[in-house]
């Protein structure tokens, strides 16, 4: 009898808890409303118990709006569901014909299956130096001296097609729009060092391209602005394009001032990088340099009599994954979405990595229509989520043995586990808070088309979400 008048006093405690804090988010988000700044909004919050999954507050949780880089989370689960936490990349060292006399009488090929983290400085193991010692010392261990065909970067095994449909134009030349590729390099980002006019509104120049883009040219139209204006410059050029521009503003005084872009064919600077590396290691006289992609041949096939001699294997996913969700990279999202149709249909597209990854989570509760997405990063503005679908995924990734991993990789802010998100007239947030009362709640919280500073926008969020703290 003691322990059921327990539970009962437990229950209407809870229930208490829930219609107080369902009262008090229904003032906040009204309040908020009436706010100037979402005169023209649209805004969604969801909460559930963690535990109970019971609904604590619900704003047009089933209204699809863009949910900029919330939408990683939806990517991050179905990758360790569909890939499996332990899930490593290859990158392949290749010949065709035969070596004779120290010479290779045939080409010499990198074959990349999508490994985002190749050349990548987040790791010792991965770093750009690392990655070329170990392709040399390979080819050195072959004997091979003279290399009498051609070197090639092989990044067929997915589509030529890097960035999604739906990305701007003015994202897609900048590291945050690096499109992936079945052979990536250095997170497929390099860095432009501008230096400022002597007045406001000269031209700035570009000092310095690290590393040196093979077959790009790029041109600087950048002015020179007020000082303390900020980063207001942006690349743009295509991908596989060999000519581009750089755009828009820098502050006055900047000599060494560094923005970084996406390549536009990693894995043709990859292949000029390691024939480069192959050259300072006395190992000569190949004929040409490029990748697949990046060359007009009729026929894309790898040779079938060919002989693979090293492969280099990538950091496991959930360590991969920490990085996607920490620091939010795009690259990452894109190449576990390709990466997810190679492994179901041996080809990596990024459409068919959608379907795959949308048909999964039907079968566990989500309505395609409340997941309308066609990138893996959220980058794209027309994708189109629910905060229902979000914390349904959220709810989910709880249940299951990788959570923690998946928990770790979340950024803290606000004093928060959560995932966030940011484009042009989008601020979004979804994760986990357990309130000073001990109950837990899974949340999801977007707003479309707010005006004026994105970071007033944020905190006026922040101040909602305190609420369940």
């Amino acid at each position: 009898m003691k322990w059921i008048i327990i539970t009962l006093l437990t229950c209407i405690c809870s229930n208490l808890t829930a219609q107080n804090i369902d009262a008090k988010l229904t003032t906040a988000i009204s309040n908020l409303e009436m706010d100037v700044q979402f005169k023209h909004a649209i805004l969604s919050l969801y909460v559930v118990d963690t535990k109970t999954g019971k609904i604590v507050f619900d704003k047009n949780a089933q209204v699809g709006l863009a949910p900029a880089s919330c939408q990683k989370v939806i990517t991050s689960v179905s990758a360790f569901e569909l890939l499996g936490n332990g899930y490593t990349y290859k990158t392949e060292l290749a010949y065709d014909g035969e070596i004779k006399n120290n010479a290779l009488e045939g080409n010499l090929y990198i074959i990349g299956y999508g490994d985002p983290s190749l050349g990548s400085w987040r790791w010792k193991e991965t770093n750009e130096q690392a990655i070329l010692k170990k392709l040399v010392a390979a080819v050195q261990k072959t004997g091979i001296k003279k290399i009498k065909g051609n070197i090639f970067g092989y990044d067929r095994k997915w589509e030529s097609n890097n960035t999604p449909r739906g990305w701007i134009w003015e994202d897609i030349g900048n590291y945050y729009g690096a499109g992936a590729s079945s052979l990536n390099w250095r997170e497929n980002q390099y860095d432009i060092i501008l230096k400022a006019g002597e007045k406001i509104g000269d031209k700035a120049a570009i000092e310095k391209i690290i590393p040196r883009l093979e077959n790009v040219g790029l041109y600087s139209e950048v002015i020179t602005a007020k000082k303390g204006s900020g980063d207001n410059a942006y690349i743009y050029l295509a991908p596989y394009g060999s000519s581009g521009f750089v755009r828009g503003t820098i502050p006055l005084g900047e000599s060494n001032f560094k923005i970084s872009g996406a390549m536009p064919n990693a894995a043709e600077q990859l292949t000029f990088t390691f024939a480069n590396e192959i050259k300072n290691n006395k190992i000569e006289e190949y004929l040409f340099i490029g990748s697949y992609n990046g060359i007009e041949v009729e026929k894309k096939d790898i040779p079938i009599n060919l002989k693979t001699f090293f492969t280099i294997v990538s950091p496991q996913l959930d360590s991969l994954n920490y990085w996607f969700l920490k620091k939010s990279i795009n690259l990452y999202g894109e190449a576990f979405v390709k990466t997810i149709a190679y492994e179901k249909l041996k080809f990596g597209s990024t459409d068919s990595g959608i379907a795959i990854i949308k048909n999964f989570w039907k079968k566990n509760g989500v309505e395609k229509s409340a997941l309308n997405i066609i990138d893996g990063s959220g980058l794209s503005p027309a994708n189109r989520v629910t905060t229902n679908a979000l914390v349904t995924v959220m709810q989910y990734a709880k249940q299951q043995k990788w959570f923690p991993s998946f928990y770790n990789a979340l950024p803290e802010m606000n004093g928060i586990k959560m995932k966030d998100g940011y484009i042009s007239g989008v601020r979004s947030y979804t994760g986990y808070i357990k309130s000073k009362t001990g109950n837990e709640y899974t949340f999801s919280f977007i707003v479309n088309n707010f005006d004026g500073s994105p970071a007033t926008v944020r905190e006026k969020m922040w101040k909602v979400l305190d609420i369940l703290k």
